[in-house]
């Protein structure tokens, strides 16, 4: 049946309860994130932030002020959850969300990533026109039924995820050297009874083929009925199997939550009655289709623009000459999950074209340690880290070798050194680079040092 078909309609409620189980996630995810004081860690107290190329102008709000969006983002979840003001409350997390996630790329997750591009979705989905607190309070119609392409798009969401983490796998480090698997299950190599097998290198390409073939495959079995229970029994494992061995937080009772999607809607009525004493009368149901039917034309092309981008993001790599791995050009936003294991040394010089002065810049007075550690990796970090100290090192005043110096026009250089997925250290930048004469943009970094894959 066509996504755009006038005659798609389903019932409504998957999209009720992916929308108790999304703002449940999200309401738990910011207490979490509250709870553990990364609120100040992150966003208080660092003295430089690495914006998104285009969204530099984002910036933190002064002090405390920044658990505000925080606490909008609780109260925005708990709208989600109870259908309540539901338009206003999925703007509020959303915009909320976003703004948190576009103010530092040292904290970029890809389940960050997925989060927004979720929350955008369900702001145009009729998620509370059933057991909602609209309908009981506000006196909304409810609805039974609802466009199948509203369903459809978020299991097109989530299958964006799977495949092109699939498809990224398929790499030489991965599948050949079972990399950084290999290197990431040492670290368990202690654990009681199970630590020696950790120790094992087969164990990590088991690990490795097994991940890349669940990724590419899964969502077939779900949408699958006759796979589809086995299918999620292997979500449940896979992803807290993920959960137990690496830190990736909260994502995979993200995808666990929200890959009940792909279950009939039948199984979602059961749900929803289960939570409820009697099931609320469906009113004006002629009324709805037409009222939908209504609004149609835009949000398809709305849709259209979105499917597009997805899947033109994730591939946006191929224009990009060299290692992906190493000039991460076209990295972020691609749902490459788990991929590379990278380590840096960065030394950065700050020279003054008229004295000659030179010293070398300690970074932990600038960068928190988690910043210090993804920059140094990172070619457009470290390139905006150098910008960040042209300026504010201009117009100071140095002490060096007991001299006075004024610095006038600085030039930033930097020495990096980078370890990718276990091979022996290279040099990513030649200290000879003026890295003040290089732009922040989407053009390749051609003043990089090429890999050498040893």
């Amino acid at each position: 049946m066509s996504l755009f078909s006038k005659s798609a309609y389903s019932s409504i409620a998957p999209l009720v309860t992916f929308r108790i189980i999304f703002g449940s996630l999200a309401f738990l995810g910011t207490l979490r994130f509250l709870l553990k004081g990364w609120v100040y860690d992150l966003y208080i107290e660092p003295k430089f932030f690495f914006g998104f190329l285009g969204f530099e102008w984002v910036k933190p709000f002064p002090g405390e002020w920044m658990y505000l969006p925080f606490i909008l983002m609780l109260l925005g979840s708990l709208g989600i959850i109870l259908g309540l003001f539901y338009r206003f409350s999925i703007i509020l997390f959303f915009l909320s969300f976003t703004y948190i996630e576009l103010l530092d790329k040292t904290n970029y997750l890809n389940h960050y990533y997925f989060v927004s591009l979720i929350a955008f979705l369900i702001i145009f989905l009729p998620c509370n026109r059933k057991f909602s607190l609209d309908i009981k309070w506000r006196k909304m119609d409810e609805w039974s039924v609802t466009r199948r392409f509203h369903i459809q798009i978020l299991q097109f969401q989530i299958a964006c995820v799977y495949f092109f983490a699939g498809l990224a796998k398929i790499n030489s480090d991965w599948l050949l050297e079972a990399e950084p698997l290999h290197t990431w299950l040492q670290s368990h190599r202690d654990m009681p009874v199970l630590g020696p097998l950790f120790a094992e290198k087969w164990l990590a390409y088991v690990f490795s083929w097994f991940g890349c073939f669940y990724d590419l495959f899964i969502v077939f079995f779900l949408l699958i009925a006759r796979t589809r229970m086995f299918a999620y029994l292997l979500v449940i494992v896979f992803h807290l199997m993920t959960g137990w061995l690496f830190p990736i937080g909260v994502f995979p009772y993200v995808m666990i939550g929200c890959t009940l999607i792909f279950f009939s809607s039948d199984f979602h009525e059961k749900i929803i009655n289960f939570f409820k004493k009697n099931a609320f009368s469906v009113q004006k149901e002629s009324f709805v289709a037409k009222f939908i039917e209504k609004r149609n034309v835009w949000l398809h092309r709305l849709l259209v623009v979105f499917i597009i981008f997805q899947v033109i993001i994730p591939m946006r790599y191929m224009l990009y000459p060299g290692s992906l791995f190493w000039n991460e050009e076209g990295f972020r936003f691609s749902w490459r999950v788990m991929l590379m294991h990278k380590e840096g040394n960065a030394q950065f010089h700050v020279k003054d074209t008229k004295t000659g002065g030179e010293i070398e810049v300690q970074n932990m007075h600038f960068l928190n340690k988690r910043q210090e550690e993804q920059m140094s990796t990172q070619p457009d970090m470290i390139l905006q880290y150098a910008h960040f100290l042209k300026d504010k090192f201009k117009d100071s005043t140095l002490i060096i070798n007991q001299k006075l110096y004024k610095i006038h026009q600085p030039t930033v250089h930097a020495e990096v050194y980078v370890v990718l997925n276990g091979r022996p250290s290279q040099l990513m930048i030649s200290k000879s680079v003026d890295l003040t004469t290089k732009n922040y943009n989407l053009r390749h970094r051609n003043w990089l040092e090429k890999f050498k894959d040893e």
